[in-house]
C-alpha cells in the first residue's frame, strides 16, 4: 500500500518498513514530507503539546490562543494544518472546536524514523 493512501499516518506498522531498512520510493517520500512538515513548525510542535498535556487532553481553539501567543485566525489555521495531516481530532460544540491528538498519529511517525 502507497504511503500516500495512509495519510494521515495512523498506522504506518501494517504496511511500511522504518525508513532505514528499505529505500523509500520517490512518491512516498514526497507524501511522508507532506506529513512531516506539518510538524516542522514551532507553533504546531507547541500546539500538540499543549492540547496533549490540557485537562483531559483536549483543548478548545479558546484555550491556546493566548498561551501560544498569536492571533485566533493563525491558531485555527495551524490546527486545520494539524487535523488535515492526521495528528489532531476536531469535534465542534456550540460556536467552539475542541481538539485532542489522535491515539498513535506521533508513534507512527516515530515508528518510521526508527534505525532498529
Amino acid at each position: 500500500m502507497p504511503v500516500a493512501e495512509l495519510l494521515p499516518l495512523t498506522d504506518i506498522s501494517a504496511c511500511c518498513a522504518p525508513l532505514t531498512r528499505a529505500a523509500i520510493a520517490p512518491d512516498h517520500a514526497e507524501s511522508l514530507s507532506r506529513s512531516l512538515k506539518a510538524l516542522a513548525d514551532p507553533a504546531r510542535l507547541r500546539l500538540i503539546s499543549m492540547v496533549a498535556a490540557h485537562e483531559g487532553a483536549e483543548a478548545c481553539v479558546c484555550d491556546l490562543t493566548e498561551p501560544l501567543g498569536l492571533s485566533q485566525p493563525t491558531v485555527s489555521h495551524h490546527l486545520r494544518v494539524l487535523v488535515d495531516a492526521g495528528y489532531l481530532s476536531r469535534t465542534k460544540r456550540g460556536t467552539w472546536a475542541y481538539y485532542r491528538l489522535v491515539p498513535g498519529s506521533l508513534d507512527s511517525v516515530a515508528g518510521l524514523l526508527a534505525t532498529v
